[in-house]
Formats: C-alpha cells, sequence, structure tokens
C-alpha cells in the first residue's frame, strides 16, 4: 500500500507526517499484532420492541456527539472532504465486503433516510524532553481517530445494517481489496469481537491492514443500532498504522455517543 494509502486508511492524516513516520520506523514490519485472534463472536441480538421512529436529520444533529459530552479530544461537527467519503467512491473486488469497506469509510450501510457525520480525535501524550525523535514522532501520532456516522432507517432498515455487517465479516474474515477515492485498501484478515453495551444489538470488527513496510495495522469498526438509527464508529490509531501495534477504541467516546440516542 502506497503512503497516499495509507493515509486515506487513517482517515486523512497528514501526508508528511505519515511519510516521516514509516521513515523513522522502517523495519518494524515483523511487529504484527495478534490482539485480535481468539476473540469470540458477538452475535447480534434482537428486540422484540415495537417499530422506533425514525429519526431526520434535524434529529441526528441533536444526537450527534458534541464537544461538551467528551472531557478530551476533538470533536468536529463539519467534516473534511477527505473524511467525508461518499458511497459511491468505495469499493470492493468481492461486493460481499462492500458493508466492511463502507463501515471503514465512515458511509452509512445500505439506504438511510438520513445521516449525520462527527469525528473525533484523542489528545496525544506529550513525551518527555529527553524522547528520541522517532519515538516523539511516534507519540505524537499514537492517539485515536475515530469517525463517527448516525443513520436512521425506515422499517428494518436499522437491523438489516447491522446484520449486512455481521455477514460481511464472516464471508470475507481472510481479507478483501477494495478502493476508497481510488486508492487501495488491502485487508489480510477479517476479526469479530465483543460489541459494546448499550444498544439493542451491536458489531465490533477488527481489520488488518497491510500498510507500508510491510506492517499489518489494525483498524477498528464498531456499530450500535437504537431504534431505528445505526450509530458507526470507524477508528484507526496513526501511530498504530506505521508499528502494527493493537489499540482500542476510546470507551467513552462510544458510551457518550450511544447514551444520546436515548
Amino acid at each position: 500500500m502506497r503512503t497516499s494509502s495509507v493515509r486515506r486508511t487513517a482517515l486523512a492524516a497528514s501526508a508528511a507526517a505519515l511519510a516521516l513516520l514509516v521513515t523513522a520506523c522502517g523495519g518494524s514490519g515483523d511487529d504484527q499484532d495478534k490482539a485480535d485472534e481468539g476473540k469470540g463472536k458477538a452475535a447480534p441480538s434482537t428486540s422484540a420492541a415495537a417499530p422506533a421512529k425514525t429519526l431526520t436529520a434535524a434529529e441526528l444533529e441533536k444526537a450527534a456527539l458534541a464537544q461538551s459530552d467528551v472531557k478530551g479530544g476533538k470533536v468536529a461537527t463539519k467534516l473534511p472532504a477527505t473524511d467525508d467519503i461518499a458511497a459511491e467512491k468505495v469499493e470492493t473486488q468481492d461486493a460481499a465486503c462492500l458493508p466492511l469497506a463502507h463501515a471503514q469509510a465512515g458511509v452509512a450501510q445500505g439506504e438511510p433516510a438520513a445521516t449525520v457525520k462527527r469525528s473525533f480525535t484523542g489528545d496525544p501524550v506529550k513525551p518527555s524532553a529527553d524522547t528520541k525523535p522517532e519515538d516523539a514522532l511516534l507519540a505524537a501520532l499514537d492517539t485515536e481517530k475515530v469517525l463517527i456516522n448516525l443513520a436512521s432507517y425506515e422499517g428494518d432498515g436499522a437491523e438489516q445494517a447491522v446484520k449486512g455487517v455481521f455477514e460481511a465479516a464472516e464471508k470475507c474474515a481472510g481479507g478483501f481489496k477494495a478502493t476508497l477515492v481510488g486508492e487501495p485498501l488491502d485487508v489480510v484478515k477479517v476479526a469479530t469481537g465483543d460489541a459494546p453495551e448499550g444498544g439493542d444489538e451491536g458489531a465490533a470488527v477488527t481489520l488488518t491492514v497491510a500498510a507500508d513496510e510491510g506492517v499489518k495495522a489494525p483498524a477498528k469498526i464498531v456499530l450500535v443500532r437504537k431504534g431505528s438509527t445505526v450509530v458507526t464508529f470507524s477508528a484507526v490509531n496513526l501511530a498504530s498504522m506505521a508499528t502494527g501495534k493493537d489499540f482500542e477504541v476510546p470507551a467513552d467516546v462510544v458510551a457518550a455517543q450511544v447514551g444520546k440516542l436515548g
């Protein structure tokens, strides 16, 4: 994968910073994370409740994450074009894997009635004065970038959206190839994990992405359905894109966003 595609995979991180990072950490390709191995699959749960109201775009805006909802990090309510990817700009060689590529790109599943997007960037830990330059650069990028997509659906569209991601994770466990806005994305492995609590059902998926210098890096997807609304979190850690080390999707961000759905 070229540096430009790593930038796309890292949700529009600074191309210059990533180039420096890969240079500083050349040869780290053997540091392949295995943290996603052995995780049990989180089977979707079903709700017997009456059909929930389909939220309008204005209602989704009110329910979307705001800066005041988090204690740290930066919440963006207006995404740059590099983060606001349209569905038609995402393609996969195997159509069965398209739901995963859509989720990774922050694109809503299926045909939602309304969508709203946010992004969250965590605060990196400041390195000490005597930190080596390459370590300081890694520390500066050691933070999570999360694309958040809230989508409301008519009928059983929300349930079908979550179901489609589960099915794609099973069918594409061995990986898949995609293009995001013309840039290649090579996923070598797909693994499911424990979904977060707080919704009617959910999914957690880790994509292992082939990045530069032979590194295999994790990218995380979390979906939570609450009634007729599905919120998708697509997360990467910029340092992990160079080292391959595992990271966690910020649980407080997920909880804050899901909590606002009622």
